[in-house]
């Protein structure tokens, strides 16, 4: 993100020489990408070769994208190109065909690729890096023998997972040659049939009927046994065909049929998006309490952080309650609410009044000083706290008073960030795995 912020405010320079003077890998690999981008290709192999002298394959590979960009294919082919050893390598292979292709020597790519094949991944790799290269024949029958597999195994009451995702590539690649139909087809008969192992399978048939428009059928099986898996799938094509108030009344039938918590995360996330929070928060606010992944308050939270006054409104709710074993969220979320409207008093009063969730109030209140527009106040009070969790927080406010050179000067090095997570890392930990020393 930092590299990133460099670049938006046109810092290439800064982040070049980052790169050579601080060996930063990060800032080395996104001025490559700019330098690339611009058709600067030299610049961006010198930035790259001290990072390729150490003999860092990472870096290796970035050498050959910038030779393959500027149109020296065989020397970035020859640079990469595995030896007998390395052909057993699957992640070597992987690389390297992705480069073949790329370079457009697609069979050679696939035959790379080919004696791996029993690998999912290798399969998912198969069909990224052979999309629009005229090789879909091929392909299907290189993954067809998979998807019997799968087939068979289901139905002999094997559940063996290797090729449990061959059935939806092969859907994926009839789709992407024109035959969706036949994809429909070849699935729905799986389905039926219920000769597949991944509840992936059945989600790619429902997500091809959706694209396809096939919306009477995908409602039958939306509506089905399978209706926790589906049913949003079956909603969001009905919003997506402009029918929004029947999306709505079938997720509010689903929940008064089987209130399951997947049902009202649903629905009250897209009454949010239509602008309606207190409907939202009515349908959410069951989950509000639930544990983990089941609370139903941070879904409706993180799309309002850029809008805070809604956020303040969702948290000051009489029917919000506290965020289950995580009441601290609560504090963190108001603070940040508040100075985001300019209320940076009543921000940094309410860290005080709840000092323990945070790590380091005084970086908190910083980012809340940060966060109101008070840019000199924060920096003050991150150069006189000088951690290296301080450092890379001052170095964000560095670069918004346009002060980027300094910024990077300041900013820790990788080797002190090391040191301060080992430092981190050596505290005492509890039987439940956590530190029993601060920062908790």
């Amino acid at each position: 993100m930092k590299v990133t912020r460099l670049l938006e405010d046109g810092h290439l320079d800064l982040v070049i020489r980052a790169a050579r003077e601080r060996g930063e890998w990060f800032c080395a690999e996104r001025a490559v990408q700019e330098l690339c981008r611009s058709g600067e290709f030299g610049p961006a192999l010198e930035v790259m070769e001290p990072f390729v002298a150490t003999g860092w394959r990472a870096a290796l590979w970035v050498k050959a994208e910038i030779l393959l960009r500027a149109g020296r294919v065989d020397e970035a082919l020859d640079l990469v190109r595995p030896d007998e050893e390395g052909r057993d390598a699957q992640a070597v292979c992987r690389n390297v065909a992705e480069l073949l292709a790329r370079a457009g020597c697609v069979d050679e790519a696939i035959n790379l690729l080919e004696p791996h094949l029993g690998e999912s991944w290798i399969r998912a790799v198969l069909v990224e890096i052979t999309h629009g290269k005229g090789r879909d024949e091929r392909v299907l029958e290189l993954i067809a023998p998979h998807a019997e597999a799968a087939r068979r195994a289901r139905a002999e009451g094997r559940w063996d997972h290797s090729p449990s995702e061959a059935q939806e590539l092969q859907a994926q690649v009839l789709e992407r040659a024109g035959r969706a139909d036949e994809a429909i087809r070849i699935l729905g008969e799986d389905v039926a049939g219920r000769r597949f192992l991944s509840e992936n399978t059945l989600t790619a048939y429902a997500e091809l009927l959706a694209r396809h428009g096939r919306l009477d059928t995908l409602r039958t099986l939306a509506t089905g046994q399978d209706a926790r898996t589906l049913l949003h799938i079956y909603a969001g094509a009905l919003r997506d065909h402009g029918r929004t108030q029947e999306a709505e009344t079938v997720m509010r039938e689903a929940i008064a049929a089987d209130d399951w918590v997947g049902h009202r995360a649903w629905l009250s996330s897209a009454l949010l998006r239509d602008g309606r929070l207190d409907d939202a928060i009515t349908v959410a606010e069951p989950g509000f309490s639930w544990y983990d992944c089941s609370n139903l308050l941070a879904p409706l939270v993180h799309p309002l952080h850029d809008r805070p006054a809604e956020l303040l409104h969702l948290l000051d709710h009489p029917l919000t309650v506290p965020h289950h074993g995580h009441e601290e969220f609560r504090h963190e979320w108001r603070a940040f609410a508040l100075a985001q409207l300019g209320r940076v008093e009543e921000a940094i009063a309410v860290v005080e009044a709840h000092p323990d969730p945070w790590t380091n109030p005084r970086i908190v209140s910083a980012g809340l000083l940060s966060t109101a527009g008070h840019l000199a106040e924060a920096a003050a009070e991150l150069r006189a706290l000088g951690t290296v969790e301080a450092r890379q927080a001052l170095f964000d406010i560095l670069v918004r008073q346009g002060r980027a050179a300094e910024a990077i000067t300041i900013h820790p090095t990788v080797a002190e960030q090391r040191a301060a997570e080992e430092e981190t890392d050596s505290a005492p930990l509890g039987e439940d795995g956590y530190s029993v020393e601060p920062p908790f």
